[in-house]
Order: C-alpha cells, then sequence, then structure tokens
C-alpha cells in the first residue's frame, strides 16, 4: 500500500539525485560561471553565465590548438615539418631532436604524457638526440604551439608521416613552469616565451620564396635577418615595411609582449595599433598566415608600409574564413588571463611599502601607471620624446607613439629585458633612465624601495 509518507519519502529522494546530478563536478578545466554556492540562473542571466562558460572554454581551446588553416603555408609552402621530420623520418637533413628543440625554446606540456613516457623521461630511457621523438611528442599533442599533421596509420606503429605543421597562438603567447624539466611542465598561457627563438624555428624551413615573393628580397638575405632576431622577439612589421634593422645596425625585432593582464587595457601591443580583437585578426591573418578576413585601410599607406600596400594587406579576404568566427571567445579567454602574482620571497615587503610612497609621489610614475591597472585608463599612448628614447619602433606604428604597458606581473619580464626591445636589462636601468630623463632626483634608498614595489604589482 502506497501510503503518503512513502511518497513524499520518494520525492525527496528523487529530488536529492536530481540536485546532486544538477551539481555533479564538471570535467576537469571546464570554466563554471557561478560559485559552488549559487543556483543556476534562468532567464537572461542565465543566457549570460551560459555564454561566459562556452566562450571561455571555446576560447582557451583556440587559443592553445586552433591553427586557423595555416598549416597550408607552414607546412604546405615553407615545408617546415621536413626540417623537423630529417631525412631519417622522410623529411630533409638532420631534423629537429626534442634536446634541439628545447634549445630554440619550444616547450612541453607534461599534463598530456602518457605515465610510460612520464617514467621513460624520469629513467633516461628516451633518446633526446632523435627527430623521432620530437615527432611522437607532436602526435600526443604535447608541444605547446605546434600541431602536426600526419599521414594515416596504415600499419606503421609510428602513426603515419607527418604531412604538414601549423601553429598556434600559444606558440609566443604560452610557456611552462618547467615542473617537470627545464622547458617541460603545465602550461602558463599568456607568458611571453622568451626562451622561443622565432626567427630561427622559420628559417630552418627549406624553402623560404613565400617571404622573398612578399618582401622582395633574396632568401639569403631573408634567413639572416630571421637568425638576427635571438630568442624572444618577433618583428612583426617586417612584412609591413621591410624595415629589418634600426638604428645602428640592431635587428628591428621587439620582445613577445605577455598577453596576460588585458582586462581593463586599451591597448595590447608595444606601439598600439588597436584593440586586442584588431590584434588578434591582424596577427591570425597576416602574421600566422591563417585564412580570414581582416581590414585596416591604415596598411594602403605606401609611403609607410610599402609591403603592406603592395601586397593588399589592408584588405585580407581568405575562403573559408577560419579565423573570424573565433575572434569573440578568443578575446574573452585572453581577458580572464590574470597578471601572475609574485613568488613569496621574490621582493622584500617592508621596501615594496616605502616604494609605492615613491611610486605615487617623487617618481612620479602613478601618472601614467594609474593602478590598479598601472596603465592609462583610456588612449595610453605617449611620444618618444615623452618617455626619453628614439622613434624608430614607434614610427613603425599608424599612431607613432609607444603604449604604457601595465606593470602587472612585472617580474615576470627580467628574461629579455625591459621595454620594447629589452634595452634596459633591469629595473635598476629604468628607474634610473627616468631619474635622468625626468630629473626626479631620488635618493638611491629610494630607488631601491621603488624596485621592490614594482616587483611586488
Amino acid at each position: 500500500m502506497i501510503t503518503r509518507g512513502r511518497v513524499l519519502f520518494w520525492a525527496k529522494a528523487m529530488a536529492i539525485c536530481l540536485i546532486a546530478f544538477l551539481w555533479s563536478p564538471p570535467p576537469p578545466g571546464t570554466f563554471v560561471a557561478f560559485s559552488q554556492g549559487e543556483p543556476p540562473r534562468s532567464g537572461f542571466d542565465g543566457e549570460i553565465i551560459d555564454y561566459a562558460s562556452k566562450s571561455f572554454n571555446d576560447g582557451r581551446q583556440v587559443f592553445r590548438f586552433d591553427t586557423f588553416g595555416n598549416e597550408d603555408f607552414w607546412g604546405g609552402m615553407l615545408r617546415l615539418h621536413q626540417a623537423l621530420a630529417g631525412t631519417a623520418n622522410g623529411g630533409i637533413a638532420e631534423g629537429v631532436s626534442p634536446r634541439m628543440a628545447l634549445a630554440v625554446g619550444l616547450k612541453v606540456d607534461a599534463a598530456v604524457l602518457p605515465a610510460s613516457l612520464v617514467q621513460a623521461l624520469r629513467s633516461g630511457m628516451v633518446n633526446l638526440e632523435d627527430p623521432a621523438v620530437t615527432l611522437d611528442l607532436l602526435r600526443l599533442n604535447a608541444v605547446v604551439g605546434l600541431t602536426g599533421f600526419f599521414d594515416d596509420l596504415q600499419g606503421n606503429p609510428r602513426g603515419g608521416r607527418i604531412n604538414s605543421l601549423g601553429i598556434q597562438c600559444a606558440l609566443c603567447h604560452s610557456t611552462v613552469d618547467d615542473s617537470f624539466a627545464p622547458g617541460i611542465g603545465r602550461r602558463l598561457d599568456g607568458w611571453p616565451n622568451r626562451d622561443l627563438n622565432v626567427g630561427a624555428i622559420i628559417a630552418l624551413a627549406p624553402t623560404l620564396k613565400a617571404f622573398e615573393d612578399v618582401l622582395g628580397i633574396p632568401e639569403p638575405a631573408i634567413r639572416r635577418v630571421l637568425n638576427s632576431w635571438g630568442p624572444g622577439k618577433f618583428d612583426a612589421e617586417l612584412v609591413l615595411d621591410g624595415k629589418a634593422f634600426g638604428p645602428g645596425g640592431k635587428p628591428a625585432a621587439t620582445l613577445l609582449p605577455p598577453a596576460f593582464g588585458l582586462a581593463g587595457v586599451n591597448l595590447q601591443t608595444w606601439t598600439g595599433w588597436g584593440s586586442v580583437t584588431h590584434w588578434n585578426a591582424f596577427v591570425s591573418n597576416l602574421e600566422m598566415h591563417g585564412k580570414g578576413t581582416f581590414y585596416d585601410p591604415r596598411l594602403n599607406d605606401r609611403a609607410k608600409f610599402p609591403i603592406a600596400a603592395r601586397n593588399g594587406f589592408g584588405n585580407v579576404r581568405g575562403k573559408p574564413d577560419l579565423i573570424t568566427s573565433k575572434l569573440a571567445a578568443l578575446h574573452l579567454y585572453q581577458l580572464a588571463i590574470p597578471a601572475p602574482k609574485p613568488p613569496d620571497g621574490s621582493f622584500d615587503r617592508r621596501a615594496s611599502a616605502r616604494g609605492e610612497a615613491v611610486f605615487a609621489g617623487a617618481a612620479r610614475c602613478a601618472t601614467c601607471h594609474v593602478p590598479p591597472l598601472f596603465t592609462e585608463p583610456g588612449w595610453n599612448m605617449h611620444t618618444a620624446t615623452e618617455i626619453g628614447i628614439d622613434d624608430f619602433q614607434a614610427k613603425r606604428s599608424p599612431d607613432e607613439r609607444y603604449r604604457t604597458a601595465p606593470l602587472k606581473g612585472l617580474w615576470t619580464h627580467t628574461k629579455g629585458g625591459f621595454y620594447h626591445d629589452g634595452r634596459f636589462a633591469t629595473l635598476r636601468d629604468v628607474v634610473e633612465h627616468y631619474d635622468n630623463f625626468l630629473r626626479l632626483g631620488l635618493t638611491n634608498d629610494q630607488k631601491t624601495d621603488l624596485i621592490e614595489y614594482l616587483k611586488s604589482i
């Protein structure tokens, strides 16, 4: 006999099961836009939460793994995969071993390595001089920012030969925490890879005819330019104006900028150009050589951007468009990446507290680096004369100015130096520059305290 008590009992039990089902934890790494103590929302609030959650996860996937179809350029036109594989694996030359890959700054995501490979690495049973191992890492999708495309298995236990290679945003704008070994660890999205020798990697390609056709200079000269960049640097304007070297014959490449701490910040790059989404579209189309749509009529200026104007880079209409539909999610994910906090013990807390007063007062830093953004809210651009440096790199941009770089996560910039080209090796050099240029008259103690505060931001 079914009593009222039994009905209530089963109703409560079903309610508990339903709640447990709805509140079961999401898959690892999935973003959930409400706290564990807050019930899911309905109506438009719910739509916002669903959109934020889906966009975040989609954007991270794009940032880490989407090639935008650029394998047709890096593999199809430059045949970079052949240089990676080596003759023993169907390519050319000696190939790129894991040791060589790490030496040029490529990183390995330890999270996707199978337990058997982890144990073999720890036991020294993996031949780090064998390019075939690099190919195996690509098959595992473990090389940060690179995707290998392989032939069908056809009974080959190594997974077929590599037939193309594509790159992602993460190649330049992610690194790893070295938790397993130098160059191998957990991903750090948004951190610039200041170990990555982009130019040297591109120069490995068996042909650079695609660059020769755009730049109008012979391949040997292009290889010299690429090999001049060095670790952590890239020249995005080379394919716009052809200026490979600056004052005194110094390479025109600039440091890879961080892609973290961008929320609330107006412009992303050293010399402005445009919003985060503008630069995403610019890079994915013109630098990564993906297939999409990009419009910027400023590049039609034949005097300032002769190469861009000649090649129609101000109005790109790729078919199919594999980029535009992904820009919104990519943007949201990038804005969600916070600036990393400095490690414990990496700065003197008492000196930092004193330095904060110097930052806001005698040093006048807060005039432009306005807390808590540490850049100007609004149009955060300055001429070279305002900051006391040459205008070479600024002149290569439409506004001919330098951006007030946000200072959060400044402690991560020590590798490669400071400013757009790393001209200042240390924070002390930066402080001395402004003390002299602005005639601040800071004491040595004030400078020391200010540096400790900068390290703490």
